[in-house]
């Protein structure tokens, strides 16, 4: 099991069609699991590409 090490949360936002009518859906953090120092662990992508450089 991949342990969830990012503390960044879903964002919220507003879904508006043609009508104007705004509901309200969510915006979900692109997490993948990947390997560091051989433990599974949960990152986002923007904490991968910081990683990298």
């Amino acid at each position: 099991m991949a342990r969830n090490i990012s503390d960044r949360k879903n964002m919220s936002s507003k879904n508006r069609p043609f009508s104007l009518k705004a509901t309200n859906k969510t915006q979900k953090v692109n997490l993948q699991t990947v390997k560091l120092n051989g433990k599974k662990v949960r990152l986002t992508t923007k904490e991968l590409r910081s990683l990298e450089k």
